[in-house]
């Protein structure tokens, strides 16, 4: 089941299509971190879970260059649809990195790749994570976040794993109001969609786990986190390939709900710094200062790509509007006070990131995942490992009196009460 970027034998056909290999990979920049503390003297062989995933490949990478004499760094994935092994090829000729194949509901594999790689410490990232997809495929969410993850702590704790790093979500706690304060994380979880809800339920295991069976984990609580090598179906790399692709972006709602947004390298960083200066059986929320309407995103990504719209007419040739999920937060906002209290803090200023960005899914965006024409219709969905597009529901038949003023003033002035935004430089290392 274990190698670098081979197909196991019993892969289906759907599988292999994650094992071919286009070269993309080697005309992009190596992105990590900036973070590098003095390795840990118990901490040797570190298994990341859904590695081959977005905000888990940045943390692959990271470790594998930047301890390489002091880690060897296992990516354990499944290749589910929103996977690349383009993620981390870049890593195959490392001699501290080796990829598993594995699902984390299977017991047998997990075992397997805890005792062949003798893992002492594992990051668990693996988990279906798209808000949308989870109001129709419930059940699936259920099955990876909660079942995978009691799988994975049960594995855990039969060979003795020295540290657990869970990555949950601030969606945990549910919505904030405009005027409340930012949430600690002894705030009371109240989680509102069935993705939330099943993170929170992993949550209870992981906490269960530590007590009955002390096992010494800790859990990481992150907001929005958006960066290069994030599968299209997330809000800023599906409308950068859309508004690229000359087509426009399709809103839910108003448009007025906000998120706050971290830059990938700067996730990285904190999972490092928690990894080498965080407290077992502690909790870390993994905040940032950059909050922005899903609407003001929408005419940020078109000012970044140079595209006409200010006025209304242009604006609504660009930004379409159809109804909302089924509940959608208004907003979520953590305190973070308690990592930076360990040395990390935000470094990378949203209009640096959203460069950053922008500019690797003009130049891979296209190419990284295949053909990503289904993922960027308005209400794709998943049937196993493909993407079913929503050709009944075109951008033409939305009803274009939902659109709504996007001045930015009114929606971020009059709507929201936001945090200062930081300077700072994202971090990249070219190949």
């Amino acid at each position: 089941m274990a190698a670098n970027g081979t197909t196991p034998s019993s892969a289906n056909e759907e599988q292999n299509k994650f094992f071919e290999d286009f070269g993309v990979w080697k005309e992009a920049p190596i992105l990590i971190g900036s973070t590098k503390f003095e390795p840990l003297p118990d901490v040797k062989n570190i298994m990341i879970t859904g590695g081959a995933g977005f905000i888990a490949c940045w943390l692959v990478r990271h470790l594998t260059l930047t301890y390489p004499d002091a880690y060897n760094i296992v990516s354990f994935d499944k290749l589910d649809y929103c996977a690349s092994l383009n993620n981390t090829r870049a890593l195959n000729d490392k001699r501290n990195f080796s990829f598993y194949h594995g699902d984390i509901t299977n017991p047998s594999e997990v075992v397997d790749c805890l005792e062949r790689y003798n893992i002492d410490t594992i990051f668990h990232f693996a988990a279906q994570s798209h808000v949308d997809l989870s109001f129709g495929n419930s059940y699936a969410f259920t099955h990876t976040n909660v079942y995978g993850t009691h799988v994975l702590l049960e594995s855990a704790k039969k060979v003795g794993i020295k540290k657990f790093i869970h990555i949950s979500t601030d969606e945990v706690y549910g919505e904030v109001k405009d005027d409340d304060d930012d949430l600690l994380e002894t705030s009371i979880l109240a989680p509102t969609n069935p993705y939330a809800a099943s993170k929170a339920a992993a949550e209870m295991l992981v906490h269960s786990y530590q007590k009955s069976f002390k096992l010494p984990v800790m859990i990481v609580r992150s907001n929005n986190v958006y960066g290069p090598h994030q599968y299209p179906e997330k809000i800023i790399p599906k409308f950068s390939c859309l508004l690229q692709r000359g087509q426009p972006v399709v809103l839910h709602g108003d448009g007025t709900p906000t998120r706050r947004y971290l830059f990938a390298g700067d996730a990285a960083d904190a999972f490092d710094t928690i990894l080498h200066k965080g407290t077992i059986g502690q909790i870390y929320n993994v905040g940032s200062y950059d909050e922005i309407s899903n609407l003001t995103l929408c005419s940020k990504l078109l000012t970044y790509l140079d595209i006409p719209h200010s006025t209304q007419e242009e604006l609504h040739k660009w930004v379409k509007h159809t109804q909302d999920r089924p509940f959608n937060d208004h907003r979520y906002a953590v305190d973070g006070t308690k990592l930076r209290q360990l040395g990390w803090d935000q470094k990378t200023s949203f209009e640096n990131g959203m460069a950053v960005t922008v500019d690797w899914y003009k130049r891979f965006g296209e190419r990284w995942w295949g053909d990503i024409t289904k993922v960027l219709t308005p209400f794709p969905t998943v049937a196993g490992s493909k993407v079913v597009g929503d050709d009944n529901n075109t951008v033409e038949e939305l009803k274009e009196e939902m659109v709504i003023d996007a001045d930015d003033n009114m929606i971020l002035g009059k709507k929201r009460k936001l945090n200062g935004v930081p300077s700072g430089l994202a971090q990249a290392v070219e190949a």
